[in-house]
C-alpha cells in the first residue's frame, strides 16, 4: 500500500510540475488572444518535453495544434498538459481533440472542463472514446484564475472585472477639485502597465478622461504594441478631439460607450478621428453598467480592468460587478480635502464581496489583492 501511495504521490508532482509549466506558457497569451482563453501546452515523452504551445495572438492557432506541430512525431506516444479542456467543434479552426488524436497522443492531462456549451465535457470525451487516458483536475485552482475572463464570459456573458485603484495613506485617489497627483511610485506604475498588458480592455469614465488626460497604454519597454483597447463611458460623448485619447485612437483602438440619445454630430466627430462608438441603454444620463458589460462581452473582451477612478469603482461595487481587486496603498498623505478612494458604502461592498488573497511590497507602496469568494 505505502509504495502505491508513494507512486501516486510521485506522478501527481510530475504533472503537477508539468501543469505549471502549461499555466506559464498560456500567461504568455493574456490580454492578447481575446475573445478566445488564453491556453498552455506542453507535451512530455519518457520524461522530457518534445513539444510547448500557447495560443497565439488573435486566438488562433490554439495552444494544442503549436504544441503538435513542435513535437512532430514525438508526439506519439506522449503526454498532453493542457490548461483548459481541448475544444471539441469546428470553429474558425477544426477540433483541437481531433488533432491529438490523430498525432497518437496516449494521455492527456487537462486542468479544468471548459464552460463553452459548445465543448463542456465533450473534448474529454472525445479523447476517451479515441482510446486516450484523460486525467482532470490538476492545478484546477490556478487555471481558474488563469481562464476568469473565459469563464465569467461564457456564463454570465460579461467579462471579468478587475479594478484598480491607489489609495494614499489617508485613503484618497485624487487631491480636491479632481485635481490628479501621483500617488504611487514607480514600482506600483510599473505593475499598472503589466495589470494593463494583461487585459483585454481597460475602462475610465468620462470624468476621469476629462480631469487626467490619460493615455492608457502600456508603457513597460517592448510592450507598446500590446496595448489594451482604451473604453471610456461617456454617455453624451463629452470628451474632447484634441484629448490624448481621441489623438491616439488610429494608434491603440478607442471605444466610447453613448447613451442611445447621445448627440449624433459629437458621434460624427469622434469618428472622424478614428474612434468607435458604441450605444448601450441607460436613464437620466447615465449607462446601465450591467448592460453595458454584456456589450463588451458580445464583442469578444473577456478580462476589463477599470482604471475609472471612485466615481465608477463605487459603481461597480455597487451593482456587484466587480470580480477582482487591487489596490495600491501609498505612504503619500492627500489631505481632508482630497477625493475619497471608496466612500463607506463602497468600501463595505467591497469587503462583503470580496476576499482578500494577498499582499506584497510594490517599491515603497504595498499591492493588496481581493478576490470574488
Amino acid at each position: 500500500m505505502s509504495l502505491a501511495v508513494s507512486g501516486a504521490q510521485s506522478k501527481q508532482i510530475v504533472d503537477t510540475r508539468f501543469m505549471n509549466l502549461a499555466l506559464a506558457l498560456g500567461r504568455r497569451g493574456l490580454g492578447r488572444t481575446w475573445p478566445n482563453p488564453a491556453v498552455g501546452a506542453v507535451l512530455v515523452k519518457d520524461g522530457a518535453i518534445v513539444g510547448r504551445g500557447w495560443t497565439q495572438a488573435g486566438g488562433r492557432p490554439h495552444a494544442e495544434p503549436e504544441a503538435l506541430r513542435r513535437a512532430c512525431e514525438a508526439a506519439r506516444g506522449a503526454t498532453m498538459y493542457v490548461t483548459l479542456e481541448p475544444c471539441s467543434h469546428y470553429g474558425k479552426t477544426p477540433p483541437c481533440a481531433d488533432a491529438i488524436v490523430a498525432a497518437g497522443v496516449a494521455r492527456v492531462v487537462s486542468a479544468i472542463e471548459d464552460p463553452n456549451p459548445e465543448v463542456a465535457g465533450q473534448g474529454h470525451a472525445r479523447l476517451r472514446a479515441a482510446g486516450i487516458a484523460v486525467d482532470v483536475g490538476i492545478c484546477a485552482d490556478e487555471a481558474r484564475r488563469d481562464h476568469a475572463g473565459h469563464i465569467r464570459r461564457m456564463r454570465d456573458g460579461r467579462p471579468h472585472v478587475m479594478l484598480k485603484l491607489a489609495v494614499s495613506a489617508d485613503g484618497k485617489a485624487g487631491a480636491a477639485g479632481r485635481k490628479p497627483i501621483p500617488i504611487t511610485g514607480e514600482a506600483a506604475r510599473e505593475r499598472v502597465h503589466l495589470l494593463r498588458a494583461r487585459s483585454d480592455a481597460i475602462m475610465i469614465g468620462i470624468g476621469t478622461a476629462l480631469a487626467d488626460d490619460p493615455l492608457l497604454t502600456c508603457r513597460l519597454p517592448g510592450m507598446g504594441k500590446i496595448s489594451p483597447v482604451r473604453v471610456v463611458l461617456d454617455s453624451t460623448l463629452r470628451l474632447r478631439p484634441e484629448s490624448r485619447l481621441v489623438k491616439s485612437a488610429r494608434e491603440v483602438p478607442l471605444w466610447m460607450i453613448a447613451a442611445a440619445d447621445a448627440p449624433k454630430a459629437r458621434e460624427d466627430a469622434l469618428r472622424a478621428h478614428g474612434v468607435e462608438v458604441l450605444r448601450s441603454a441607460g436613464s437620466a444620463g447615465r449607462l446601465d453598467l450591467s448592460v453595458m458589460l454584456k456589450l463588451l462581452a458580445a464583442r469578444g473582451v473577456t478580462r476589463l480592468m477599470v482604471e475609472g477612478g471612485p466615481t465608477l469603482a463605487s459603481a461597480l461595487l455597487a451593482a456587484d460587478l466587480v470580480d477582482e481587486a487591487q489596490l495600491f496603498h501609498s505612504q503619500r498623505v492627500v489631505g481632508a480635502d482630497g477625493i475619497d478612494a471608496l466612500d463607506a458604502n463602497a468600501a463595505a461592498a467591497l469587503a462583503r464581496q470580496l476576499r482578500p488573497t494577498g499582499s506584497e511590497p510594490a517599491g515603497s507602496d504595498r499591492l493588496d489583492s481581493y478576490q470574488r469568494g
